[in-house]
C-alpha cells in the first residue's frame, strides 16, 4: 500500500518571467517538467508588487487556519491578502510561551545608506553571531522595557515584542524588504496606513545605543557591516489552528510553530527524499516538508548560486519523489512553488502521470 501524500513547499524556486532565462540557464530538470505538464494544477496566486509577506508566509498561514479570519488571499491573478500574523507562533517555535498576548517579531539588522535613501540588507548575511547578538539584547532591553513594552528573547537573533500601545502595526518580512528602498517597507497602521510613534521611539532608542556598542566597533574593524537598527514583523496573537499535516520536515520558525500548535509530528528537514523515505518508511496520513536552500541567492539575486541549488533540488528530491508515484510507493504529491510575491500548487497521482497530453510548460508558471 503506497504512503498517503507528500507535500514540498519550495520558497523561492519560482523565477520571475525577466530573470527566468538567466536563471535556469543550462538546467535540465525533466522530473520537475513532467510534474509540471500532468499535474493538476491547484491554487495559483499571483499576488502584488508591494505586498508585505511573502508567499509560503501566506501558504502556511491558510493551511494551518492562522491567517487572519475573512482576509485569505484570493488567487487566479486577484490582489493577495497580507496578513500573516506568524509571531506567536514563531515565538512557539523558538520556546516562548505566547499566551494570549499579541507578539510582533524583532529582529537586528544592517540598514545601508544608498545614494538618496536607505536599503535593508538580508538579516541572514550579517554573520551575526550568537554571543553578539546576545550582547547587542542586553542594552536594548532594558530600554524597550523602560518604554512599557513587553520584550522576550528565547533565542539571539529572534525577539519578540508585545504592547497594546503597537495597536494593528504591520511589518513586513525582512526577506520581502531586503535589497530595496525601506520607506514604502517601514511598519504603519493597517488601517489608517500611519507610522506608529511608540515604535519609532523603540527604534530609534535602540539604535542609539548601538551606535558606538564594542559589537559593532569590533565589527567594524573585520569590515563588517554595523547592527544599527531592528526590523518589526509577523505582529499577530495566536488561535487555534487546524492538523493539515500528520508530519512536519522544516527548519523555519513560523511553519515549525504551526506544527507544535497543531499538534503534528515535528522534525528536521532530512536532505534527501530517500532519507526521508528510510526515516519514515510507509507513513499514515499527508507529510509537509519545507525545502530553501533558494533564499539568500534569490535575494541577492546570485543566479549561479540559484542554478546550483535547482539542479540538487532536481537530483535529490523531484526525480526521486516522481520514481516514487510511477511505481506505487507514493499515493500523491503535492509541490508548491513561489516565488517573491506569487506561488503555484502542484498535485499529481500515478493517473495524472499517465495523462500524457497534457503539456504544460514552466515557463506558464511564471510570474510578470
Amino acid at each position: 500500500m503506497p504512503a498517503d501524500r507528500l507535500h514540498l513547499l519550495v520558497p523561492f524556486a519560482l523565477p520571475s518571467a525577466a530573470v527566468a532565462s538567466t536563471a535556469l540557464a543550462g538546467l535540465h530538470y525533466p522530473a520537475l517538467s513532467k510534474l509540471i505538464a500532468r499535474a493538476r494544477l491547484g491554487d495559483q496566486v499571483i499576488g502584488e508588487d508591494f505586498q508585505r509577506t511573502l508567499p509560503h508566509e501566506r501558504w502556511v498561514a491558510r493551511a494551518f487556519g492562522a491567517a487572519t479570519p475573512g482576509s485569505a488571499a484570493r488567487s487566479n491573478g486577484a490582489a493577495a491578502d497580507d496578513e500573516a500574523p506568524l509571531a506567536p507562533w514563531m515565538l512557539l517555535a523558538d520556546g516562548g510561551a505566547p499566551g494570549d498576548a499579541t507578539w510582533a517579531c524583532i529582529q537586528p539588522v544592517h540598514v545601508r545608506i544608498a545614494h538618496d535613501h536607505l536599503v535593508l540588507i538580508d538579516p541572514a548575511s550579517l554573520g551575526l553571531t550568537d554571543a553578539d547578538a546576545a550582547a547587542l539584547y542586553a542594552v536594548a532591553k532594558p530600554l524597550i522595557e523602560e518604554l512599557g513594552i513587553r520584550v522576550e528573547a528565547p533565542t539571539p537573533q529572534r525577539w519578540y515584542l508585545s504592547s497594546d500601545q503597537f495597536g494593528t502595526l504591520a511589518g513586513a518580512s525582512p526577506l520581502r524588504a531586503s535589497g530595496r528602498n525601506i520607506e514604502i517597507w517601514l511598519p504603519h497602521e493597517a488601517h489608517s496606513g500611519q507610522r506608529s510613534r511608540t515604535w519609532m521611539k523603540v527604534q530609534n532608542e535602540v539604535q542609539m545605543a548601538w551606535f558606538e556598542h564594542p559589537v559593532n566597533e569590533a565589527r567594524e574593524a573585520r569590515g563588517l557591516p554595523a547592527v544599527n537598527s531592528i526590523w518589526f514583523h509577523a505582529q499577530g496573537a495566536i488561535r487555534p489552528v487546524q492538523r493539515a499535516f500528520a508530519r512536519v520536515r522544516s527548519d523555519a520558525a513560523a511553519t515549525r510553530g504551526l506544527a507544535l500548535a497543531s499538534g503534528a509530528e515535528l522534525g528536521a528537514v532530512p536532505a534527501t527524499f530517500n532519507e526521508q523515505t528510510a526515516a519514515n518508511g510507509i507513513s499514515s496520513g499527508a507529510t509537509l516538508i519545507e525545502l530553501d536552500p533558494f533564499s539568500a541567492a534569490y535575494i541577492q539575486q546570485d543566479w549561479g548560486r540559484w542554478n546550483a541549488a535547482f539542479a540538487q533540488l532536481e537530483r535529490d528530491w523531484f526525480a526521486p519523489a516522481l520514481a516514487a508515484i510511477e511505481n506505487g510507493e507514493l499515493a500523491e504529491l503535492g509541490v508548491t512553488l513561489c516565488g517573491d510575491t506569487g506561488s503555484v500548487t502542484l498535485n499529481a497521482t500515478r493517473g495524472d502521470l499517465r495523462k500524457f497530453w497534457r503539456r504544460r510548460e514552466f515557463a506558464s508558471l511564471f510570474i510578470e
